[in-house]
């Protein structure tokens, strides 16, 4: 089931008012983003989408990994540990050298 959440008539960016008679917009573009199975609908005044049409401030994302046997969220590993996972290489086994 696909979810659009409510949109306001204001810049994403700079929350300058956008105006909007029926489907035209005088001021401004109407940006249109998928996030799972929501649709995220925003607005952007000509001159921010001028500087640059991508959503800039959206939530950060929550990265997990294994440490010690158990998952937790990166962001709260100490030092040490977030040096060691930026250092990690990712693995790959070509198709059927893995003996299968």
């Amino acid at each position: 089931m696909e979810s659009v959440q409510n949109v306001d008539k204001v810049c994403h960016d700079c929350k300058k008012n956008i105006e909007v008679e029926g489907e035209a917009i005088s001021n401004g573009v109407y940006l249109e983003y998928q996030n799972g199975d929501a649709k995220i609908s925003v607005y952007k005044c000509n001159d921010c989408y001028a500087k640059s049409p991508a959503l800039t401030n959206y939530q950060p994302c929550e990265v997990y990994s294994r440490v010690v046997g158990y998952i937790r969220p990166v962001q709260q590993w100490h030092k040490g540990k977030k040096q060691e996972y930026g250092e990690r290489s990712e693995f790959k086994v070509a198709p059927g050298d893995c003996g299968c």
